[in-house]
């Protein structure tokens, strides 16, 4: 494994006194990503970029320069406006965030109208009427995990038990793949989203066994049919020739892929938030009504990472009073525009407050074209999976202190890695 984040930090108190308005010289770069101090804490570098230099230069893992944004109102501009392009990220000579190019032709790498061909194949499969008809095959699933985790004695990893299985679980019954392949999706799943945890070579050779594993399945929907979305993926290329084989298959892994490593992160790092406030916790079991509105808090407070995907500028731009260049590599910093305090007063911005009323203008499922496809179903999996946890396990607690928790490094999606809990 290579060096990690924490390893990789230049304080922002010392960056902003060197930083003007412009691009800045080559010695006031930061280190992206930045510096996490606990499982529980977004980057503290963020609070003062917002104050002093809301459009950061910065080093990037791929040795590029590019820019951070922090700002809730510029992060919305940058995730919604064309003239930051994904598309423009697989150019050959376009700066990367990591030493492995982005996979072209896929949901996270074309704009419109490619974008928008691409997201209407697939989008039916994700609507809030579907979704709504999986919530019981959703609630079965789960109450089958707890089932089973409460036949355990002492403490349990609930990573290993429940935030990692039901999402693989639902992902693999919608798409129509094996759920005994799970650990190597896993595997193939990591290198997707890999900044400094694998090296060039062996993400490229996680995504090429992802492809071929694909490419054989999708040769076994073909001599025989199925009504799931690998079997719609197939139709659309065989019968509709509405999308050519490679692009089948990259669609397939994107889906496999963004369908459960975030909805894995993201449930273990809310139980451990409610974990943390027992008096939230209890009142969300006594009051399951409020459970919706407080997933949108939870969401809020617990990013999956610090940035979306790279996109690159299309021409000059200027954003919080900085002008970008054109060609420049742009991250939009979701968890910082989550707290920021300008868009969400009240109580301190980075706190948990399941009644603040502008949770829901949260942007961790993204902003714009490239809003999350699976927002509906991903809410759906963690009201399921939050309110049956509270209901069968009153006396959940966690089995260690917080201060040993430890979240993934070197990746785009931050989990934590393991969560030992006991009742």
């Amino acid at each position: 494994m290579e060096t990690t984040e924490t390893t990789e930090t230049t304080e922002a108190t010392e960056a902003t006194e060197t930083r003007g308005s412009g691009p800045e010289t080559d010695q006031s770069l930061l280190t992206y990503p930045f510096h996490r101090p606990s499982a529980v804490e977004v980057p503290p570098v963020y609070e003062e970029l917002r104050a002093k230099c809301p459009v950061a230069h910065v080093r990037l893992p791929s040795g590029d320069e590019g820019y951070v944004v922090s700002r809730y109102d510029d992060v919305r501009t940058v995730l919604a406006d064309a003239r930051f392009s994904r598309a423009a990220t697989i150019a050959p000579d376009a700066p990367q965030l990591t030493g492995t190019p982005p996979v072209p032709g896929s949901l996270f790498t074309t704009d419109a109208p490619e974008h928008t061909r691409l997201r209407r194949l697939v989008s039916r499969e994700f609507t809030a009427r579907r979704v709504q008809n999986m919530r019981p095959r959703i609630q079965e699933l789960t109450d089958g995990l707890l089932d089973e985790m409460a036949k355990a004695e002492g403490p349990v990893d609930l990573n290993a038990a429940l935030a990692f299985p039901l999402p693989v679980m639902v992902i693999c019954e919608l798409l129509g793949v094996p759920f005994e392949d799970r650990d190597r999706f896993r595997e193939w799943s990591d290198a997707f989203v890999s900044l400094t945890a694998h090296t060039a070579e062996e993400t490229a050779a996680q995504r090429q066994q992802m492809i071929e594993y694909l490419a054989a399945l999708v040769g076994r929907k073909r001599e025989e049919p199925t009504d799931d979305l690998m079997g719609a993926l197939v139709a659309a290329h065989d019968e509709e020739g509405s999308l050519n084989e490679y692009e089948l298959i990259v669609m397939a892994a994107t889906i496999l892929v963004a369908g459960h490593e975030t909805t894995v992160s993201m449930i273990g790092k809310m139980v451990l938030t409610l974990l943390r406030h027992p008096e939230h916790m209890a009142a969300l079991r006594e009051r399951p009504e409020l459970m919706e509105h407080a997933i949108e808090e939870l969401l809020r407070v617990n990013p999956i990472g610090d940035g979306g995907p790279l996109r690159i500028t299309l021409e000059d731009v200027e954003v919080g009073g900085t002008v970008i260049p054109k060609g420049s590599a742009v991250l939009a910093a979701v968890c910082s525009a989550n707290q920021d305090p300008a868009r969400f007063p009240g109580a301190k911005a980075d706190e948990f407050d399941p009644a603040r009323p502008e949770a829901v203008h949260h942007v961790a499922f993204g902003h714009g074209p490239h809003f999350c496809l699976g927002a509906a179903l991903a809410r759906a999996e963690l009201q399921i999976v939050l309110s049956s946890l509270l209901n069968r396990f009153p006396g959940l607690r966690l089995a260690e202190d917080v201060e040993s928790l430890e979240l993934t490094t070197g990746m785009m999606v931050h989990g934590l890695t393991r969560l030992p809990v006991t009742w």
